[in-house]
């Protein structure tokens, strides 16, 4: 029996191995990747639910993957600054936020949605606008044209770096979170017809200054009920790290949020109606 469970020990050990291997790859901002501390591994569904499974290689799938830091660290901000408010987060993404006030909660969805194109290398997808409405294309940065904004214009020349390096990915992102918000993100995504529609990496956004948004990261449904229920990732003002936000209306729950949540959707900093629930186009 002992060789039994150290045979099976071995063998899970593997695939966690294997695991870790393949989703490494996956999120080039680490030097690391620990299958252990993800959203998947650390939070399971509540009793009588099923995590919904997701298509290999979807969105869907990297979102549910993201890599968290081990235990429950405070958020801090974009200066090394502790977040006032540390009653929100369930647990911390293990991603950086950078050393600007920039990555905040608009810029963070888009962040996420552009690490995964950017692993597919799906460049010709991963665009987007700024507040001007001008559309800023990662395509076009790989060829080395770079937008200069002058006179409330956006004009491009061919003037900076080729190619499409990690580096040369993170500068692009750095000039689209200078120019972009909540107000040109909600312009760009289509609204979901129904909550009852709702998929993993869909979008609460209320487009404005200020205005917020935040990102189902992982869903599961109970299949006696068809009952559904979610979990969501932000960052914040100014700029901080992103993390899964607990629900505070239903601690027994938390973090996971029911999708028959009325008219309101309740979140520890920001209050949502059920009609901004909006999607990637191309997702």
């Amino acid at each position: 029996m002992m060789k039994t469970f150290f045979s099976c020990w071995i063998f899970l050990m593997g695939l966690l191995s294997v695991a870790s291997s393949l989703f490494s790859q996956s999120y080039p901002w680490l030097s690391e990747y620990d299958s252990t501390q993800t959203i998947m591994t650390r939070f399971a569904p509540p009793e009588g639910f099923q995590r919904l499974h997701s298509a290999p290689g979807s969105f869907a799938e990297w979102l549910q993957h993201l890599p968290l830091k081990e235990g429950l660290p405070l958020v801090y901000m974009y200066n090394g600054i502790e977040k006032p408010n540390q009653n929100a987060h369930a647990a911390v993404l293990d991603i950086d936020v950078g050393k600007a006030d920039l990555q905040q909660c608009a810029d963070a969805v888009i962040r996420l949605r552009a690490e995964y194109l950017f692993t597919r290398r799906e460049y010709a997808k991963m665009h987007f606008n700024y507040t001007s409405g001008d559309r800023v294309s990662f395509s076009s940065w790989v060829q080395g044209y770079r937008p200069i904004v002058k006179n409330n214009q956006v004009l491009w020349m061919q003037s900076g770096v080729k190619g499409a390096s990690y580096k040369n990915f993170r500068e692009f992102l750095v000039q689209i979170f200078l120019y972009a918000g909540s107000a040109s993100l909600s312009q760009e995504l289509e609204p979901v017809n129904s909550t009852a529609e709702m998929h993993i990496g869909d979008v609460f956004i209320k487009g404005g200054f200020p205005g917020h948004a935040v990102i189902v990261v992982d869903m599961a449904e109970n299949p006696g009920s068809g009952e559904k229920i979610f979990m969501l990732a932000q960052s914040y003002m100014p700029a901080q790290d992103m993390h899964i936000l607990k629900n505070l209306n239903e601690p027994g729950l938390s973090p996971w949020y029911s999708i028959d949540f009325g008219d309101s959707l309740f979140t520890p900093e920001w209050t949502f109606a059920k009609n901004q629930l909006m999607r990637f186009p191309d997702h």
